[in-house]
C-alpha cells in the first residue's frame, strides 16, 4: 500500500501545480473544464473461479489488496449540466488466495485504469452541485510478480462504470469534491509455467476525496496567443 508520506507528498506536489497554474488562468463557477486532485481509495469486490488446466479448483478463490493513491480527473462541460470526465491514475496491488488455497500469494501487478464518464449535474443547488455519471473503464496491467505458485499474467480488460459525487463551491473557481465510482470489470490470470489459470471479476469500488479549480480553456489558449503576438 502507498504510504502516508508518499502519498502527502504526492497530493502536495499536484495542490503546488495547480496552485502555480491558477494566477493564469481566471478562476470562475461555470468555467467550461475542471481540474481536480484527489487522494483515492481503489478497494476492489474482487472474486475468482480457479483452473488446473480444464479442471475447476473447488473451494478455491481469490482476494484483491485495497490501496491508497492520488489520482487526478480532467473535467470538460459542454454547458451547465453535461460534462464529460476522464479519471487517471496508477496503483500497485496483490492478489492473494481464499478458500482452500487461504493466503497464498498469488502475485502483485500495477494497473493504469483510466475511467471515462459522461456526467450530469444538478446546478440548481446554488454553491453545492451534485452529479451523477456513466461510462467506461479500462485496465492495462503490467509490471506483473512473481507469487508462490509462479509469475502473474493478467490481461487488460473492459467494463461498465457507474459514478456519483458531488462539488462544493468555495469561490474563484475552487471546488471541493467528493466521489464514488463502482466497475464492474473481469478479467484472466494465468502462472507462467503451469496450467494454473483464474477468471477473475475485480469490480473496484473507487473512492476519492479532493479539491478542484474551474476554469475557461479559452483562457489558456488567449493567454499563449498574446504571448506569441508580443514576441513578433
Amino acid at each position: 500500500m502507498l504510504g502516508r508520506k508518499s502519498l502527502a507528498a504526492a497530493a502536495l506536489a499536484a495542490g503546488m501545480a495547480l496552485a502555480a497554474v491558477s494566477p493564469a488562468l481566471a478562476g470562475t463557477r461555470d468555467g467550461n473544464f475542471m481540474v481536480r486532485v484527489q487522494g483515492t481509495v481503489i478497494d476492489p469486490d474482487a472474486s475468482a473461479k480457479v483452473y488446473a488446466g480444464n479442471n475447476r479448483l473447488e473451494g478455491t478463490n481469490a482476494d484483491v489488496s485495497t490501496e491508497v493513491v492520488p489520482t487526478m480527473t480532467l473535467t470538460y462541460f459542454f454547458n451547465k449540466n453535461l460534462a464529460v470526465e476522464l479519471l487517471c491514475c496508477a496503483a500497485k496491488l496483490e492478489a492473494k488466495g481464499k478458500g482452500t488455497i487461504d493466503k497464498v500469494d498469488l502475485g502483485d501487478f500495477w494497473i493504469f485504469p483510466p475511467a471515462l464518464t459522461l456526467q450530469y449535474h444538478f446546478d440548481n443547488f446554488h454553491g453545492f452541485k451534485p452529479y451523477v455519471g456513466a461510462g467506461i473503464q479500462y485496465i492495462h496491467f503490467f509490471k506483473e510478480g512473481r507469487g508462490g505458485i509462479g509469475r502473474i499474467r493478467l490481461d487488460d480488460a473492459v467494463g461498465f462504470t457507474l459514478q456519483a459525487g458531488v462539488d462544493i463551491e468555495l469561490g474563484d473557481g475552487w471546488y471541493l469534491n467528493a466521489d464514488v465510482k463502482k466497475t464492474w470489470i473481469d478479467t484472466d490470470a494465468s502462472w507462467k509455467g503451469t496450467d494454473i489459470t483464474a477468471k477473475v471479476d475485480v469490480d473496484p469500488w473507487i473512492y476519492s476525496v479532493g479539491i478542484g479549480y474551474r476554469f475557461n480553456l479559452e483562457d489558456i489558449f488567449g493567454h499563449r496567443y498574446v504571448e506569441h503576438a508580443a514576441l513578433k
